[in-house]
């Protein structure tokens, strides 16, 4: 417990400094591009375009509603979040391998990365979001009261992929077929997670399956805040246990073997 505590005060320390990391990593990413931060937006929009095309209009036809929403509304509050888990997962697991050089000849915290790359994520959910409580306030799907649910989204989102990429940004680099291993899984996971399936359609093994999946859980507590007219936290108090005791292990197992391999990393190059 008191390398949690060492772990998040680390990052309450160099707040400033993640702080300043994100902003130069978003500016820097699209310096050299016409339309710059704008692909932010466009990149996601192209995504829900494809899967729009080729889930909406090619596999379910005329069935158009689901859960009582457009299928394309039903789309963008479920994938929306997912890119936001997947980009924060992939960039955090890869950040401490990417700028390793800067680790290991500075005395450079390098949990700062994971918590950089986790905020830039965070920037480009905040943009699209934008989008959905525009379509959201317009067609009245949801209590505006309930976009606080999406705060408890962010926070808990935050939180588990803070222990699964403390986990894989040492493994990656120990271990240099998990950053394969992780595309598979989160590729999996993509497909298993309600983002343009129904949990009220899907048969007894697939509502097993995301019982026990954490994405599908953020995933309905995000269209609980943002479109869906219900309460805003999705789930019993047996679904919150289950995930805060997940994403606790997650942590505690991540920060110990952070700490465990920080110094050693250059070992495995």
């Amino acid at each position: 417990m008191f390398k949690i505590i060492e772990f998040f005060k680390e990052q309450w320390h160099h707040r400033h400094l993640i702080w300043k990391l994100s902003i130069y990593n978003i500016k820097s990413q699209y310096a050299n591009h016409y339309l710059g931060a704008f692909w932010n937006i466009l990149q996601p929009l192209l995504q829900v375009a494809i899967y729009y095309l080729v889930f909406g209009l090619g596999l379910r036809g005329d069935r158009a509603d689901v859960e009582g929403l457009p299928f394309i509304v039903y789309l963008i509050s479920g994938l929306f979040p997912w890119l936001f888990i997947q980009q924060g997962i992939n960039s955090a697991s890869n950040a401490i391998q990417g700028q390793l050089s800067l680790v290991t000849k500075m005395k450079f915290p390098a949990s700062v990365l994971l918590s950089t790359s986790i905020l830039n994520a965070l920037f480009n959910l905040l943009l699209v979001t934008s989008i959905v409580v525009g379509i959201s306030l317009w067609n009245g799907y949801s209590e505006p009261i309930h976009y606080l649910g999406l705060l408890y989204f962010i926070f808990a989102s935050c939180a588990l992929i803070f222990g699964i990429s403390l986990i894989m940004s040492s493994l990656v680099i120990i271990i240099r077929d998990m950053k394969n291993i992780l595309q598979n899984i989160i590729r999996m996971f993509f497909f298993m997670t309600p983002i343009f399936w129904s949990l009220t359609e899907a048969n007894e093994i697939l509502q097993t399956m995301a019982s026990l999946n954490p994405f599908a859980y953020l995933l309905m507590n995000y269209r609980n805040a943002m479109v869906f007219d219900a309460a805003p936290l999705y789930g019993g108090m047996s679904d919150h246990l289950y995930f805060w005791t997940l994403t606790v292990i997650l942590i505690y197992i991540g920060v110990h073997i952070h700490y465990r391999f920080k110094n050693k990393l250059v070992d495995y190059l």
